[in-house]
């Protein structure tokens, strides 16, 4: 398989934009190192680059949300990875909710109107 991504653009990383593979709801956008996609390649598992730990990130490794990768695309750049997944255990946000995306903005106010699937202080502990 020939896939040439350009990791170069962005001091090795590219923007993921994850969605639910059966409803398309957009659920969190993560960055992806050549290592991570290989293995989100090879594992049909999603996993990512933490910026904030400087390592790789398995999806669900700690809360055991994980996210089966239904499909890849890339965009026609070669800069940005579309996955659909199927998320299993209902959360994709760190803060226990299914999205990341669960604040919008109503005039001058930020409402938050996500489904709350667990406890983060539950879960995460340390």
């Amino acid at each position: 398989m020939n896939i040439d991504l350009d990791f170069k653009k962005q001091e090795g990383l590219v923007p993921a934009i994850v969605q639910d593979a059966g409803t398309g709801e957009v659920l969190m956008l993560a960055y992806m190192s050549p290592e991570s996609f290989e293995e989100t390649l090879r594992t049909g598992r999603a996993c990512y680059y933490s910026r904030s730990r400087n390592k790789l990130w398995r999806k669900g490794e700690e809360s055991g949300n994980v996210q089966e990768v239904v499909e890849v695309r890339i965009d026609c750049d070669d800069d940005t990875i579309l996955l659909k997944v199927n998320q299993v255990g209902g959360a994709a946000c760190h803060t226990g909710n299914r999205s990341c995306f669960f604040r919008k903005i109503m005039g001058d106010c930020l409402i938050e109107d996500g489904e709350q699937v667990f406890d983060p202080k539950e879960v995460y502990k340390s």
